[in-house]
Parts: structure tokens; C-alpha cells; sequence
């Protein structure tokens, strides 16, 4: 049965501030920009031999804060190897913050950029359309696969873009993480179409399926719901609604179930300390290899 509840991804300008909320109280960046820092030179090497100019595709890119990570990564390491930069992202007001951060950030000259407003199922649909046979260096899906229908035909379509040496990174959470086990429990209930509940161990299934060579790196990190435990809270309601996935969780969902969600979160998804909640956010980035 469909969920009666409204989907948070349903409403642009409330899904944007559910989400800076959410950012502001969890490590997720910060330990994904760590895990660059670290790893990411190493799975560069391989796709720079030989390369003076990168093609890039971004899926999802967000407002840029990740992507713009990577690429100053592979700057730092290979300072002579220029990018062309395809962005992907439906939703407007985030390819607005990129293209502002983008303005304000010194340095980029060895990027190009072509801006795609559209989902990944589109952006799929024009590249067959226009440049088939064009192959690509590096793609990342970051934190995505949420929002397409298929995760498999997404990834085995993006994965088939890969020039030889190419590498596909994604993220996703884990499914003992707070997520993992909320969809694992309560996706029928929260979850409408616009969300699919997929993890990382869910991926590397399909990789596995599929006979892809990846490997994969846990990337721990916490968000604190503090305030979502707390009726009345502006910060916490948004964050709950985040977390959730569910527009006015609060005001929509009955009180019955509000209690039930309430306590998995707590019981099940966090750990507390200092009187504080500390939901899971441990997630996996998983490189994937283009051997061809």
C-alpha cells in the first residue's frame, strides 16, 4: 500500500532546508572529505596515466561541495592534468549554490563546466541521444541512489561510460546504519516512490552479481538528533522531517506512529552520550573499476 504520508522530496525549497539542517548537525562531509584527502590520490593515479584532460560526470552534485573536494584533490596531485566537468542536478536551486560557490572559489581555472538541470534517468536519455560514443574518466554518485528507480541500470549504464582505466565512485550509507535500518524497517510505511531504500551492502550485491571488480572503504560518521526529540523545535522538526523523509512529519504522521519512529530512532539507530543522540550515518564508498 502507498504511503499516505507526503514525501519531503516532493517540495524543493523544504527539502533544501531539511538538509542544511541535517548537515550542520552530522560529520558526514567532514569524514568524506577526510576519506579524499586520504584515499582519493591513490585511485586517481591509475585514471591520470597518460591523460592530460580528465571527463568528469558528477551525478547528483548537490550544491558542489564534495565535487569541488575531489577536483582539488586531483589538482593538489596532478597539477597538470585539466578537467571538463559535467554536473548533474534536478533541482535548481542547488545547481544555483554550485554555480555560486564555483564564482567565489579562486583557483578553478583548469575546470570546465557544463551545467545539467535533470535527473540521472535524463541526463542518461540526452547522452544517448548526443554523444554516445564518448567515454568518460571519473564519475561519482554521492550519497544518489536514493532518487532513481532502478540502482542497478543506473549504475550498469553509468559504469558502461568509462574510458579503460576509469573508475565509478559511490556512496552510500551502510545497512546497520541509522538509515539502513530505518528503510529496512519502515520503508512501506515512510518511504514513497521518490525514495529507494538502497544501502551499500545492496550495491556491492549488484556489483557482485554483475562480475565488477571494486573495493570498498567504511566511512564512519554521526549526525546528532538532539533536538528532533524535543516537540516544537524548528531545527529539530526540519531535521526529523530529513531523517524521515517525510514533509511536516510532525503535523502528518499520527501520534501512534510518531511515538514508534520516535523511539526506533533513539533505541535503534543512536547511541547517547553526554546527553546527547547520536544517530548512525556510517556510510561506504565504493570505487569500481573499469579493467576493458
Amino acid at each position: 500500500m502507498a504511503s499516505p504520508l507526503k514525501s519531503l522530496y516532493l517540495d524543493c525549497t523544504k527539502y533544501l532546508q531539511s538538509f542544511k539542517v541535517f548537515l550542520e548537525c552530522s560529520t558526514g562531509y567532514q569524514c568524506l572529505k577526510d576519506f579524499m584527502d586520504i584515499r582519493l590520490p591513490d585511485v586517481l593515479a591509475r585514471i591520470v596515466e597518460g591523460k592530460s584532460l580528465l571527463n568528469v560526470i558528477g551525478v547528483g552534485s548537490g550544491s558542489g561541495e564534495l565535487d569541488l573536494k575531489m577536483l582539488s584533490v586531483l589538482h593538489q596531485n596532478y597539477p597538470q592534468i585539466m578537467v571538463h566537468n559535467e554536473v548533474v542536478e534536478p533541482n535548481p536551486q542547488q545547481l544555483h549554490d554550485y554555480k555560486s560557490f564555483v564564482s567565489q572559489t579562486p583557483g578553478l581555472g583548469y575546470i570546465t563546466y557544463n551545467w545539467n538541470e535533470m535527473t540521472a534517468q535524463e541526463f542518461q536519455d540526452q547522452w544517448m541521444e548526443r554523444q554516445k560514443a564518448k567515454k568518460v574518466d571519473f564519475i561519482h554518485m554521492i550519497q544518489m541512489l536514493y532518487c532513481v528507480k532502478d540502482a542497478g541500470a543506473t549504475i550498469s549504464f553509468y559504469h558502461s561510460l568509462l574510458d579503460r582505466n576509469g573508475k565509478l565512485l559511490i556512496n552510500q550509507v551502510t545497512g546497520d546504519s541509522g538509515w539502513g535500518k530505518l528503510g529496512k524497517t519502515y520503508s512501506k510505511v515512510l518511504f514513497n516512490a521518490e525514495v529507494n531504500c538502497v544501502t551499500s551492502e545492496d550495491i556491492k550485491r549488484l556489483l557482485d552479481s554483475k562480475g565488477l571488480s571494486y573495493q570498498s572503504y567504511e566511512v564512519p560518521s554521526e549526525t546528532d538528533i538532539t533536538e528532533c526529540f524535543t516537540k516544537g523545535n524548528k531545527r529539530g522538526e526540519l531535521l526529523l522531517d530529513f531523517l524521515t523523509q517525510v514533509m511536516n512529519f510532525r503535523k502528518s504522521a499520527s501520534p501512534e506512529l510518531q511515538a514508534e519512529i520516535m523511539e526506533f530512532l533513539r533505541l535503534e539507530c543512536s547511541k547517547e552520550t553526554e546527553d546527547k543522540v547520536l544517530f548512525n550515518y556510517n556510510s561506504e564508498v565504493i570505487i569500481v573499476d573499469n579493467l576493458n
